[in-house]
């Protein structure tokens, strides 16, 4: 009986992440978006979007998307930075009132 000599374990985590790593742009960049723009935005805003680097933004409410078209700039490149390969050129956010809806009220 031949046995090889075993593989070194850095070899497979290799590949098992390289399985596991996001299909598509948006999807790193979701996967990092909490992260990147903090837990208070995370909730009120989500990446739904993104083509030929323009990522779209929908948000819960007009304020929201009007102080995220402020910080697009900023948001661009802290992005570019969290997700190595992706290249982000702006960001387009847009008010989604039935994002809004779907919370609960807040009673307090």
């Amino acid at each position: 009986m031949n046995r090889r000599a075993p593989r070194p374990l850095s070899l497979a985590l290799a590949t098992l992440s390289a399985r596991l790593e996001p299909a598509s742009k948006l999807a790193a960049i979701q996967g990092c978006w909490e992260t990147v723009v903090g837990e208070a935005i995370a909730q009120r805003a989500q990446p739904v979007a993104e083509r030929s680097g323009v990522l779209e933004i929908a948000c819960e409410d007009a304020v929201w998307a009007a102080e995220l078209e402020l910080m697009g700039p900023q948001l661009v490149v802290a992005l570019n930075d969290a997700v190595g390969g992706v290249e982000l050129r702006s960001v387009r956010v847009r008010a989604d009132a039935a994002r809004g809806a779907r919370r609960s009220p807040d009673f307090g």
